[in-house]
């Protein structure tokens, strides 16, 4: 079912990836210590939203290569260089993450913060690029609801004059800062990140950040500060099986007991494509839930 399920996400033309460290006990050539992961791309075609996770010891390019073989549209994902591989091969578009050129800027903030209970009285570089970073922000609040369209004009109008605003900013006064700081890393990044940055303007659907994502990821993240590591690559891959089914269910509003129980009632009978295609959580015959399924904020 995954299988089809992972050609299905791999037909649309727009996907988020993430990746994050598991440790599994027992992996041909390599330590319990050691990292492994759990990768994740959340896409498909328009009004099929999938989430998958797939478990591999290795984080080296070769892996996207695998999981994004036959994808040709458009990826997002944070700086991490191991995409670039399978985007040559495939002419994928790569676009970047917001949320993380943001954090850099929020963790020198946090670092310059003066230990006294007086207030900074200068206004300090983070905070000219934070402001910056806030108002593309506060324009995608703005139209969120919009159409595809509308959200496409509104961004070309305001967000991409903003950018070059934002861009000739960090150009003139990275150099002023020291370097090895966090404020110099921080507008370093995004000064190397920039083609991939700029790339959600392109079109109307996509987003700001990769946040949808790494929304996704975290229920795992915190679930492994509980369970600490999978005993065998088995075990991992088991769990990457459950995290896809739970998370897909939340993406398309469904409550995931109700779709996992019906699924499980049915998958056994499943024995031609139209079967399969009927236990999809877009074609199951289940209550949507009006509100937003619960998520990790």
């Amino acid at each position: 079912m995954l299988i089809y399920w992972r050609l299905l996400q791999n037909s649309g033309d727009y996907l988020q990836a993430d990746e994050s460290r598991m440790y599994v006990l027992k992996e041909n050539g390599k330590t319990a210590q050691s990292d492994k992961w759990m990768w994740l791309t959340r896409g498909g075609p328009p009004g099929q939203p999938s989430v998958l996770f797939e478990y591999d010891p290795s984080r080296a390019g070769n892996v996207p290569v695998r999981l994004l073989d036959d994808f040709k549209g458009i990826l997002q994902a944070d700086g991490y260089s191991g995409y670039g591989k399978v985007c040559r091969n495939n002419g994928i578009t790569r676009i970047g993450c917001w949320d993380h050129a943001r954090r850099k800027f929020v963790e020198a903030t946090k670092a310059a913060k003066p230990q006294g209970k007086g207030k900074p009285t200068n206004v300090s570089k983070v905070d000219v690029a934070l402001s910056h970073i806030n108002k593309l922000y506060a324009i995608e609040r703005k139209i969120k609801a919009l159409s595809v369209a509308e959200r496409y004009r509104i961004r070309q109008e305001l967000s991409v004059p903003r950018l070059k605003t934002l861009k000739t900013w960090l150009e003139a006064n990275a150099g002023k800062v020291a370097k090895g700081t966090l404020t110099r890393t921080a507008m370093d990044y995004t000064l190397n990140q920039w083609p991939t940055l700029v790339g959600y303007c392109e079109r109307g659907d996509l987003q700001i950040s990769n946040v949808l994502a790494e929304n996704a990821i975290r229920p795992f993240a915190v679930g492994r500060k509980a369970w600490l590591f999978a005993d065998t690559s088995q075990g991992a891959r088991a769990s990457a099986t459950c995290y896809s089914l739970v998370e897909t269910a939340k993406a398309n509003k469904l409550e995931p007991s109700v779709y996992i129980q019906h699924v499980l009632e049915r998958i056994a009978d499943a024995d031609t494509l139209e079967k399969l295609e009927a236990l999809l959580p877009w074609n199951v015959n289940l209550e949507r839930t009006s509100k937003k399924v619960p998520q990790f904020d």
